[in-house]
């Protein structure tokens, strides 16, 4: 049975394709970090696809976690979501953060609250399950950022 929690983490990336795994890694920690705490709920996917909208529309805010190819490897950044204004029609398995919110807003009529995208540059999707020496070194950073932001939304 899935767990109805103020701040949903919903990470999405391959472990097996290296820097591209950072999601699922950081999920992870964020996991055994929030474990005692029910108003926190971690999932991790290779994919955000449309089934997600459900725990999206049952979630006060959520917190999007992902590598990025077009940033610098390393870069940590943390920005704000706006749900896409589209008839939220899925075109694809696939989603982004801002389609899978507009999605949410047109099956269930509402989206969460607050919405982040937590995102860590990569510069290595090649095959493999190690990071590259800037992603593994900007971890303790996506660390605290993911931390800082899941207690601001559960404070709120």
């Amino acid at each position: 049975m899935d767990t109805i929690a103020r701040c949903l983490v919903l990470a999405c990336g391959n472990t097996l394709r290296s820097d591209d795994g950072v999601g699922p890694k950081l999920a992870e920690w964020a996991a055994e970090r929030f474990q005692k705490n029910e108003d926190v709920r971690v999932v991790a996917r290779q994919q955000w696809t449309p089934d997600l909208a459900k725990d999206i529309a049952d979630a006060d805010s959520v917190l999007f976690v992902d590598s990025s190819l077009n940033s610098i490897p390393g870069r940590v950044s943390l920005a704000a979501v706006a749900s896409n204004r589209g008839n939220g029609d899925a075109a694809t398995h696939h989603l982004e953060a801002h389609e899978l919110l507009g999605l949410t807003r047109s099956i269930y009529g509402s989206i969460a609250d607050h919405a982040m995208l937590l995102t860590v540059g990569v510069g290595s999707t090649e095959l493999g399950e190690t990071f590259s020496e800037p992603v593994e070194a900007a971890l303790p950073r996506a660390r605290g950022v993911l931390e800082k932001a899941v207690l601001r939304f559960i404070q709120n």
